[in-house]
């Protein structure tokens, strides 16, 4: 098993209003979200059929919002939560704009806030916003989640 420590970050190594832009980038493919759709059973039309969308005000299919979230989130693992020990919540999800397919998805995320734990004094807590654009640097997504990171030399 590889170390974690080139990845993420301790709890003492989030500033507040630190902007992280994340290196890894994702172009949506059909496949990509018909998979998605196939895995969590999701079969709006919108998502899977073109004739369907053709006649929705988007003319075309529309890549599953919530595969957008979770592309998004694992974008940012690398950056923000490698360390983590759990995610606690997930807060303030907005879709600004459609994701198509071709269209290739960014983040960044910055740090909103944070405080040590009250009932592991080994953890604080961690909230960051991250937000996701598209090729044309158009923001489609923005949220906010909460982290429970472990403290530099007390993760024992």
């Amino acid at each position: 098993m590889k170390s974690n420590e080139n990845f993420g970050k301790y709890y003492e190594e989030f500033q507040v209003g630190e902007v992280i832009i994340h290196n890894d980038v994702k172009t949506i493919h059909k496949s990509d979200s018909d998979l998605f759709c196939e895995l969590t059973i999701n079969n709006h039309p919108l998502h899977i059929d073109p004739i369907y969308a053709e006649k929705t005000d988007f003319g075309k299919c529309i890549v599953a919002g919530t595969y957008i979230l979770s592309l998004v989130v694992g974008i940012s693992v690398k950056d923000i939560s490698y360390k983590a020990i759990a995610n606690l919540g997930y807060s303030n999800i907005k879709h600004h704009l459609p994701v198509f397919m071709g269209d290739t998805i960014s983040a960044e995320t910055e740090t909103l806030s944070v405080r040590s734990s009250k009932t592991r004094k080994n953890c604080g807590i961690v909230q960051v916003e991250t937000r996701a654009f598209n090729q044309k640097g158009q923001k489609v997504l923005t949220l906010q989640r909460q982290i429970l990171i472990p403290k530099k030399g007390k993760n024992e």
